[in-house]
C-alpha cells in the first residue's frame, strides 16, 4: 500500500515567515529504513518524528550541510508527521553511536575546502572502523574511502589520470625498499648524530605531552610506525592517528601492528595526507607528534603553519630533527651564512637549520613556550598552541 503524506511548515524568524510543502511517498517499511538526502530545506535546524507501521524515524535537518541524515527503532504508532522546530540539536536526543561518529565527522575534513566529512559506517578512531566506513565532501561533492590499509585523504585521492612527482627525497621515502628497511637498520643509524633511540625519545616526548593525555594524538609523518605503536602502548591517548604520504610506509605501519597483539583494542587510524595540507578540522587535536620528520618536509613552514592550526587551544607539538653541528667557518660570519646556505640547498648534511632558526619558526606558526633539548645534531623541540583568551 502507497501512502502519501504531506505537511506544510511555518517557520517565524523575527520578520521572515518560511512556507514549504513537501510530499513524502512511503511504498514500503524498506523504504524508511534508508537514508533520505538533499531535501532542499531553507531555515534552521528541523527535526520530523515519522511512524509508520513499526518504524520511526527521527530526520535531522543542517542548514551547513543540505543533508538528511535518519536513524531508526522500531516502536507500535500510527501514520504521522509532526514538525518540530529547534534552534539547536539537543544531546539526549541522539544516541551514542551518533554522538561518536559526529566526533569523528567533525575531526575529519575534506583536503580541498576544509569541510567536515560526512561519515557512513560504524563509529571510532580505528582501523576496522575506518576500512569500514565511507567519507563524503557535501561541499565538493567529492567521496572517500580506504585504500588497501589507509584512509586515502590526499589531494589526489581520487585521481585517475593526472599525476604529480614529488621531491627526490618525498619519493625515496615512498618506496617499498626503504619502507621495508626502515626499521631494519635504516633508523638505526640516527645514533650516529646523537638521536638517543625510539624508546628513549617517546620518553622524552611523553614528559612534553603530559598536558595532553587522554586525548588524541597525531603522528605526522609516523614511517613504518615506530612512534604509533609506543604511543598506542602507553595507553596516554584515547586514539592515535598515523599520518604519512607514503603509501608503503603505511602498509609497513599496518603490518606492525597486526603482527603486535597489544595493540589489538587500541585504537589506531592510518591516514595518507600532506603535511602541507592536513584533513583535520581548525583546533581538533590534542597532539601532534613528527619523528626526525621536519627536514625531510617540502616545505617545514607550510607543515608547521599545518599543524598550529589544527592544535587545540593548549595542544602541544613536540618535534625532532637534525640541526647543523659546528660550522668550520674560521669565525667568519659571512663564510658561517654561506655554508649554511649550501647545507640547505644541498640537503646532503644531517642538519640544516641551528636552534634559534626552528624557535623562529615555531614562534611565526604561533607556538608558544617553546622547549628544546639538543644533543650533537639531535634536537627534541616542544611548543604548545596559546590557550584562548
Amino acid at each position: 500500500m502507497v501512502v502519501e503524506m504531506a505537511t506544510t511548515m511555518r517557520v517565524m524568524s523575527s520578520h521572515v515567515a518560511l512556507q514549504r510543502r513537501f510530499s513524502l511517498l512511503i511504498s514500503s517499511r524498506n523504504f524508511l529504513s534508508r537514508n533520505i538526502d538533499t531535501l532542499p530545506i531553507q531555515g534552521r535546524n528541523l527535526r520530523f518524528v515519522i511512524s509508520y507501521g513499526v518504524t520511526k524515524h527521527h530526520l535531522m535537518y543542517t542548514k551547513s550541510e543540505h543533508v538528511m541524515r535518519s536513524s531508526s527503532r522500531r516502536t507500535v504508532a500510527r501514520a504521522m508527521a509532526t514538525p518540530v522546530v529547534v534552534d539547536s540539536e539537543p544531546a539526549s536526543t541522539v544516541n551514542k553511536e551518533a554522538e561518536v561518529s559526529t566526533s569523528d565527522t567533525e575531526l575529519l575534513c575534506c583536503p580541498i575546502c576544509f569541510e567536515p566529512l560526512i561519515r557512513k559506517g560504524p563509529a571510532g578512531l580505528n582501523q576496522a572502523a575506518v576500512a569500514r566506513s565511507a567519507f563524503f565532501c557535501a561541499r565538493c561533492r567529492k567521496g572517500y574511502s580506504t585504500r588497501d590499509v589507509y584512509l586515502d585523504l590526499t589531494l589526489l585521492a581520487t585521481a585517475k589520470e593526472y599525476q604529480e612527482i614529488q621531491k627526490p627525497r618525498t619519493e625515496l621515502f615512498r618506496s617499498p625498499l626503504v619502507s621495508f628497511v626502515y626499521e631494519r637498520g635504516w633508523r638505526q643509524n640516527f645514533s650516529i648524530y646523537g638521536f638517543p633511540g625510539p624508546d628513549e625519545e617517546v620518553k622524552m616526548a611523553q614528559d612534553f605531552l603530559k598536558p595532553t593525555v587522554g586525548g588524541v594524538l597525531l603522528d605526522v609523518s609516523c614511517g613504518s610506525g615506530l612512534f604509533t605503536r609506543r604511543f598506542a602502548q602507553s595507553g596516554d591517548f584515547k586514539a592515535v592517528i598515523a599520518l604519512d604520504f607514503s603509501e608503503n610506509m603505511l602498509r609497513q605501519t599496518y603490518e606492525f601492528i597486526k603482527q603486535d597483539r597489544s595493540l589489538t583494542a587500541v585504537d589506531i587510524a592510518l591516514v595518507r595526507a600532506d603535511v602541507g595540507r592536513l584533513p583535520f578540522a581548525t583546533g581538533s587535536i590534542d597532539a601532534v607528534h613528527a619523528g626526525a620528520a621536519l627536514h625531510c618536509w617540502t616545505s617545514p613552514a607550510a607543515g608547521v603553519s599545518e599543524i598550529s592550526r589544527i592544535l587545540k587551544p593548549g595542544g602541544v607539538f613536540v618535534a625532532t630533527t637534525y640541526v647543523l653541528g659546528p660550522l668550520l667557518d674560521f669565525g667568519n660570519k659571512e663564510l658561517h651564512k654561506i655554508l649554511k646556505q649550501a647545507a640547505l640547498i644541498s640537503r646532503l648534511g644531517p642538519g640544516y637549520w641551528d636552534d634559534a632558526e626552528l624557535e623562529e619558526l615555531f614562534q611565526i606558526c604561533g607556538l608558544v613556550d617553546i622547549k628544546s633539548i639538543r644533543h650533537r645534531n639531535f634536537i627534541m623541540l616542544s611548543a604548545c598552541k596559546p590557550e584562548q583568551a
